[in-house]
């Protein structure tokens, strides 16, 4: 075993040690990526999409160089592993990988414009205080309604917080046509219990143990509703066998849903795009900061 001394480096990933606590971040690679893709001297802007941005198959478009493109996503992959607000608008543009548009390319060099504006931020880990005694697992979560233009499937979005700090997050399309918004919050509330019960092994193993179930927030109160009262079966029998793995894990109180205002679900940047003003708030809450 060999004592390398103070973190600072990590597969790409870069930590620096502040008087609130370890910054994450990616400012090395999001350089070199940005001079290899020849984007060094692009124009940077604040939000890394437009707002209500959807994408359909461009089939009328000029077609682009498909390598160059999947090497440009496959990049701003892994910057998503520090930089989760861009996790969404990333997702949005994998989906094309195989034929993609003019359009498709547009929006994957408006991250890289972003990004170029952004070079400074990161996520930071908080210190802990005395007074924190209890640790608690919280997730929010959230989903548009059939957003894909393409298949009408749904997104969802998860951001897992540990003592209030980010330390796992996804956004996905989910593989079944959602019927209703209340649907689509079913069913990514249980993918959530399913995250969640994993990170609660992870931390036991850890030998960090909490009495507490996990909290999964979320804006949804029909969906809380469904999950809570087995009796609301004329809305839900068509739902899938294995998403009512969520009402065991409430019955039995491993998990615990919470309901909350879409103003302060930290899930929604996982799900769509907004205007500058709410981009940075959400972005904010999720301790994605510049130092």
């Amino acid at each position: 075993m060999t004592d390398l001394g103070t973190l600072s480096y990590f597969l790409g990933l870069e930590f620096a040690y502040t008087e609130h606590g370890i910054f994450m971040h990616r400012k090395k690679y999001i350089l070199d990526v940005l001079k290899r893709f020849n984007m060094w001297g692009c124009n940077p802007i604040e939000t890394p999409a437009e707002v209500n941005l959807k994408f359909a198959k461009g089939e009328n478009e000029a077609s682009v160089d498909g390598t160059l493109f999947r090497q440009i996503v496959g990049s701003l992959r892994f910057i998503c592993h520090s930089r989760r607000e861009i996790t969404f608008n990333v997702g949005l543009v994998s989906r094309f990988m195989s034929d993609p548009r003019q359009s498709h390319l547009l929006a994957a060099k408006r991250i890289m414009r972003y990004l170029k504006g952004t070079l400074g931020y990161g996520i930071i880990f908080h210190h802990q205080t005395k007074e924190d005694d209890n640790l608690h697992l919280v997730a929010y979560l959230d989903s548009d309604w059939c957003g894909d233009l393409v298949d009408r499937k749904s997104t969802m979005g998860q951001v897992f917080l540990f003592f209030g700090s980010p330390i796992s997050w996804n956004s996905k399309k989910q593989l079944v046509v959602a019927l209703s918004t209340c649907e689509t919050k079913y069913i990514a509330s249980c993918s959530a219990a399913c995250q969640a019960l994993w990170h609660s092994s992870l931390i036991n193993e850890l030998k960090v143990s909490s009495d507490e179930a996990v909290k999964l927030i979320v804006d949804n109160k029909s969906a809380i509703d469904l999950a809570k009262n087995p009796i609301s079966h004329g809305r839900s029998k068509h739902i899938d066998t294995k998403f009512h793995f969520l009402k065991d894990q409430v019955s039995k109180g491993i998990v615990k849903l919470r309901n909350c205002r879409s103003k302060v679900q930290l899930a929604d940047i996982m799900t769509k795009s907004f205007k500058a003003e709410r981009f940075k708030v959400l972005r904010k809450l999720q301790n994605v900061v510049c130092f």
